[in-house]
């Protein structure tokens, strides 16, 4: 077996697609928002990424059936703009070889499609839970800048301080070297502590501006509110804690 497969299940003829990545990662903000992006366009398969490179495992459903682990680029036809693509998946490489290697042969295959620009999503890990999460830019060529910042991202100076690791790095830099393909990371302000819809929430509003693709966006709202019940409920009950050991100490 390659240590990279690809499995093309339709070849489209696409106008200048737009790819739009989202792999899991801290908080899990840019898988949530490339799925829900999937789901509410019903766009169509692509493509299947089975890899060495992915952990040695299958799924299994509710039913007892297996599920190799895989990552998916699907696509979507948009009269009078650029097209649009997603790529979706189970895992990152698991090593840096593995990202590597991921990501370039997932650009090569996609940029047979007169690939345009390319978008990672992403979450920008706070340590801490933030009521107000900002949506974070990085981009390739400074001429994006202005137009992001007009739609809501903000380019703080010095952030992300350490770069931006994994897949939402990698497919930029090497679409930007190899391929001259520009393009622009979102990174939703998270905790890093769990799954962020609400983080993913974020950078869908802001995304959807980009793409000038309007999506119904309630489920997504519901499951934020729905998380900002578990997150508010999991900061009183620490600062009630904080308290008591404050209190023991006072007495002891």
């Amino acid at each position: 077996m390659e240590k990279i497969l690809i499995k093309q299940y339709k070849k489209p003829k696409l106008n200048s697609p737009l790819l739009i990545g989202g792999l899991p990662g801290i908080g899990n903000v840019g898988k949530i928002a490339a799925e829900y992006i999937v789901e509410k366009l019903k766009m169509q398969k692509l493509l299947e990424i089975f890899s060495q490179y992915f952990p040695p495992q299958v799924f299994v459903s509710e039913e007892g059936v297996t599920y190799l682990v895989r990552n998916s680029v699907y696509y979507k036809k948009l009269a009078g703009r650029s097209d649009l693509m997603v790529l979706v998946g189970d895992f990152q490489g698991t090593t840096q070889e593995g990202q590597y290697e991921l990501s370039y042969n997932t650009l090569e295959v996609l940029s047979k499609f007169n690939l345009k620009t390319i978008y990672t999503l992403g979450g920008y890990s706070m340590g801490k839970i933030v009521e107000s999460p900002r949506v974070l830019g990085a981009v390739t060529d400074n001429s994006m800048i202005s137009t992001l910042s007009s739609l809501g991202v903000v380019f703080p100076k010095g952030e992300p301080g350490g770069g931006i690791i994994g897949s939402a790095g990698v497919m930029l830099g090497l679409g930007k070297e190899l391929f001259s393909i520009d393009g622009a990371c979102l990174m939703g302000e998270t905790s890093g502590f769990f799954a962020d819809p609400r983080s993913a929430l974020n950078v869908l509003k802001i995304l959807s501006k980009i793409i000038r693709v309007e999506m119904d966006l309630s489920d997504m709202e519901a499951r934020s509110q729905q998380m900002e019940q578990i997150t508010g409920k999991a900061a009183e009950e620490f600062q009630q804690r904080s308290q008591q050991r404050e209190d023991l100490g006072y007495f002891g």
